[in-house]
């Protein structure tokens, strides 16, 4: 497994695919981490708050793109 850092520049676009995955386009700085010994390697995500911020507003969008998809139920 490759390990690496991955720190989130800015949040360009987001969007919902047929598969039911939502796709971020980022401008991101990638950059390959040792892993450490005895500890379960891991990626690490890195962001501001700014842009957490942002994050939180296209999830919501994305999730409420997927909802409006979904088949009403009929009583």
């Amino acid at each position: 497994m490759k390990v690496h850092t991955i720190e989130i520049q800015k949040f360009k676009a987001a969007s919902n695919n047929v598969h039911g995955q939502m796709i971020f386009k980022v401008d991101a700085i990638v950059t390959p981490k040792a892993p450490i010994e005895g500890i379960e390697p891991s990626t690490l995500i890195t962001l501001t708050e700014a842009n957490a911020r942002v994050l939180m507003a296209l999830l919501k969008t994305q999730l409420a793109e997927f909802d409006s998809k979904k088949a009403r139920s009929r009583f």
